[in-house]
């Protein structure tokens, strides 16, 4: 059979492959997913048919919460449901998605992922609207072009019905969503082939009948809600099986090789990126180019993100790889690392020989993203001490150091002597020859009853801290001498050492309970007991 051709953009592809699964929509429109519920009003109200002979029944609802709410009702009614949407839409239907996991209903959302408003609004795309959905319970369907989005769409729907797990399948907004391809369309008749038919029966039985009325929606208590959670593991554990299949069946119609994670590039590949999205269809351009130059790079593509299988990871990794970069398409602020690296670092947790693993950011808000980058990537592997995403260590200011020189008279903190000291504002280590090996710096001015951070440590970023506000009525500077573990933990404080200006009792016993509730980021390399200093500033009142 000829195969069928047409040109199309993303969402297009994705209305298409949806339709053939869909009894419901409900829907709202929001920016770059709009055209999906646009193109499957149109095709419903002309009377094109599904793959059950009937046309899909479309609801409009007023907002995206109150879509989510009809794909819940629906599925409970019994009713193959599916929505589209994107960004706050998205996370606007959170509530709902943790009742439609919760209660196994295979319900469906297709997501042309698209940025947050965070310090302003962007309707362009990337990956933070997915990674803020990810602890729904919803498994997760990446694609990376318009030919995966008509190929792999489908996928989300069948493996839905048969593990009872719902899916979100996403994919690039403004790049796959918009992006016009010529594509070759699936046929319904393939597709309808594959519907596991005694699973859509079971669905139905399990359907709110007034024929046969069930209880839903009851509260639960302690005795049996941490059971109810945990009892759901096994029908997660069955999904990237039953994925894997799909594929293989899909990949016999198309001829196009799918796999929960895809290679490309060297077999014998020691340098590799892993990501998802229209990124890797760049960095296959750069791989065949180093490849051709004898380079040994590799790629892969994450297509199943959750529930994350190490089986098949580990089924596609060559075994020859030495080191990982893994690119998010977001930022966490404050995580140790962006969601797809923690889970890469997860996967290789005690593993011997493991690879060395670095992160990086790319293509916020639709920024391009070239092969010159992602070339750079690869040279970034390359080096002895490849860089990771930029988090920048605390610096104490110009005013912090030359009040802090005044305090220490130009002596290294921990040591003895009297050298003369160096510029603060030059690397390099304050303080004498014979000073301190673990105080790489001066005090800084300290947080409190009163102003100021911690400083010191080599430079080890703080992770969180306390306050303990004194019960007198002082004011004063009080410096305390901090002794810190690897973990980041204070395991001894010493309030009222040089720099002190108030030895009041109370302001020492706050400012030491104070000191006591920092806590910096963890360093294997560190000392075993590393050095610093918090200068706490109290005020009268305070």
């Amino acid at each position: 059979m000829a195969k069928k051709m047409q040109t199309m953009d993303g969402n297009q592809a994705a209305a298409y492959a949806s339709y053939a699964f869909t009894e419901v929509a409900g829907i709202y429109p929001i920016t770059p997913s709009s055209p999906m519920a646009e193109y499957t009003d149109e095709w419903a109200a002309k009377g094109m048919k599904n793959i059950f002979g009937v046309p899909v029944k479309l609801v409009e609802m007023q907002s995206e919460g109150g879509a989510a709410g009809t794909v819940h009702g629906s599925l409970q009614a019994g009713a193959l449901t599916t929505t589209y949407t994107a960004s706050q839409g998205l996370l606007l239907k959170i509530p709902n998605m943790y009742k439609i996991a919760g209660e196994l209903l295979p319900g469906v959302i297709h997501v042309s992922a698209r940025s947050l408003s965070a310090q302003a609004l962007s309707i362009f795309g990337d990956h933070q609207d997915i990674y803020a959905a990810r602890q729904t319970g919803f498994a997760m369907l990446a694609t990376n072009s318009v030919q995966e989005v008509m190929d792999l769409a489908g996928v989300a729907h069948l493996a839905a019905l048969k593990s009872r797990v719902p899916f979100l399948h996403f994919f690039d907004g403004f790049r796959t969503s918009h992006e016009i391809q010529k594509v070759e369309v699936m046929e319904y008749d393939d597709l309808k082939k594959l519907v596991d038919w005694k699973a859509l029966e079971e669905f139905r039985k399990r359907a709110l009948n007034p024929e046969h009325p069930v209880t839903r929606g009851t509260a639960q208590n302690d005795d049996i809600y941490f059971q109810a959670r945990e009892v759901q593991n096994k029908f997660y554990d069955a999904v990237p099986d039953i994925v894997a299949d799909y594929m293989k069946e899909i990949s016999k119609i198309t001829g196009r090789e799918y796999k929960p994670f895809n290679y490309y590039g060297a077999p014998d590949a020691e340098r590799i990126i892993i990501a998802m999205g229209s990124v890797c269809e760049a960095a296959q351009e750069v791989i065949d180019y180093l490849v051709e130059k004898g380079e040994k790079v590799g790629l892969i593509s994450v297509h199943l993100f959750r529930p994350f299988s190490a089986k098949y990871f580990f089924d596609v990794l060559p075994k020859t790889v030495k080191r990982i970069s893994v690119l998010d398409r977001t930022k966490e602020p404050g995580s140790l690392g962006e969601p797809l690296l923690l889970d890469i670092k997860a996967l290789f947790y005690n593993k011997e020989n493991a690879p060395l693993i670095v992160g990086g950011r790319y293509g916020l808000s639709s920024k391009d993203t070239t092969p010159a980058q992602v070339l750079a990537v690869f040279d970034n592997l390359k080096k002895d001490t490849p860089k990771e995403s930029p988090k920048p260590a605390p610096k104490p200011s110009r005013e912090t150091s030359d009040a802090l020189s005044n305090i220490l008279g130009a002596a290294n903190a921990g040591g003895s002597g009297t050298s003369g000291q160096g510029d603060g504002n030059q690397p390099g280590y304050q303080g004498q020859i014979d000073g301190s090996q673990y105080a790489n710096s001066y005090y800084g001015s300290g947080g409190g009853s009163g102003s100021g951070k911690g400083w010191g440590l080599n430079g080890r970023s703080i992770a969180s801290q306390g306050k303990v506000p004194q019960n007198c009525n002082e004011e004063g500077r009080v410096v305390v001498q901090i002794e810190v573990d690897r973990s980041g933990r204070v395991v001894k404080a010493t309030a009222g050492v040089k720099g002190t200006t108030n030895s009041a009792p109370c302001l020492l016993d706050a400012a030491r309970k104070t000191a006591a509730l920092h806590h910096w980021n963890a360093d294997d390399n560190a000392p075993a007991r590393q050095i610093g200093f918090i200068v706490i500033n109290f005020k009268l009142g305070e």
